[in-house]
């Protein structure tokens, strides 16, 4: 099976245009062969076997980054699987704009101590831990999964991240502050809104890191706003990324318990998606 005959058996599945970029990110990840080589012919070494398999993963619509174990974010490879929710380009936008207004900041922490609630893989917390020199961060997850995917990310990546097992949907009594940063990703989809998601979405990426009740779209943001509200040091700040929806519902609460300078930033869609608060 050549590139040609791979990227036109995945071509029913995507469009035609996607089902070359997803053959070209295979034979290049897996096999290290650019599109120049692949115009030459060096495909012609590529395991069959192997080659099959992937195919057959692809066709049935499993993520591509779940069938090569990895996926890019902010300039970096993380490991990923079946279990743990794949990066999202809006998180690295989140992650940006985080280090935009703390990197070498003279009025901010030399060493801000950082939470990362939900992570996931530990692209945000991986990202901050070295995107700012010093801090000192810490990620929080209720997934065992989670949990040992973000440690090994955190390792191979050489970044200082305390990843640590805990449901912030349990309660909790208020704390002495001791955060500078706080910043969560968490389930927002409601349950409502899956009739217009991709089905490579919704038949491998775990639906407990995607999904909120319809009855219950703030599920997840309610306890980290009043967590924060004890945890973070005074002028500390809490960044969310956020169902643009209910952008506008969570501002008001984030008012509500007195946070300040609350401010909502847009993805590069033109969509509400981010939140800064201040304590």
């Amino acid at each position: 099976m050549t590139y040609h005959d791979f990227w036109r058996r995945l071509a029913p599945v995507y469009d035609e245009r996607e089902a070359k970029a997803v053959a070209r990110t295979v034979y290049e990840v897996r096999y290290g062969l650019s599109l120049a080589d692949l115009l030459m012919g060096r495909d012609a070494a590529v395991p069959q076997q192997e080659l099959e398999q992937l195919a057959v993963r692809l066709e049935r619509q499993e993520p591509v980054q779940y069938v090569l174990g990895q996926s890019d974010f902010c300039g970096r490879t993380f490991c990923v699987e079946p279990g743990v929710l794949i990066p999202r380009p809006e998180t690295a936008e989140l992650c940006r704009w985080v280090t935009a207004q703390h990197q070498g900041a003279p009025s901010r922490p030399r060493h801000p101590a950082v939470l990362d609630i939900g992570t996931g893989s530990g692209c945000i917390a991986v990202t901050l831990a070295l995107d700012l020199p010093g801090s000192h961060v810490t990620a929080w997850d209720v997934s065992p999964v989670a949990l040992r995917v973000a440690a090994r990310n955190a390792r191979r990546l050489g970044a200082a991240v305390a990843v640590a097992g805990r449901d912030i949907l349990q309660p909790a009594s208020p704390v002495a502050p001791r955060w500078d940063i706080i910043v969560s990703n968490p389930p927002y989809v409601c349950r409502g809104e899956a009739a217009g998601m991709q089905a490579n979405v919704l038949g491998y990426e775990p639906a407990t890191a995607l999904f909120v009740p319809d009855d219950d779209p703030l599920q997840f943001y309610r306890p980290i706003m009043h967590y924060a509200l004890s945890a973070l040091h005074p002028r500390g700040h809490l960044y969310l990324e956020v169902n643009p929806r209910y952008a506008a519902c969570i501002a008001e609460r984030l008012q509500a318990l007195g946070f300040g300078g609350v401010t909502a930033r847009s993805d590069q869609s033109g969509k509400t998606r981010f939140i800064k608060a201040t304590r």
